[in-house]
């Protein structure tokens, strides 16, 4: 018997009411690898984007910076 088979023949023999739990807890296993799976999508690009910006020269140096009155 497989770890599927498993699970349903024991969720088989649950009340209704922590059937329910067990749904709640799968759909919670579910959300949270969802985030984790989105975070290291989201670190990926990040890095991808950034990718070679150290090596560019800067656009503008202090002599930039200039102190505006209005």
């Amino acid at each position: 018997m497989n770890t599927e088979e498993k699970i349903v023949s024991e969720l088989k023999e649950l009340k209704e009411e922590d059937q329910a739990e067990v749904l709640d807890f799968v759909e919670f296993l579910k959300l949270r690898t969802r985030k984790k799976e989105e975070k290291y999508f989201k670190d990926f690009s990040l890095k991808s984007a950034m990718r070679g910006m150290v090596d560019e020269p800067d656009m503008y140096d202090l002599a930039d910076l200039k102190e505006r009155y209005t």
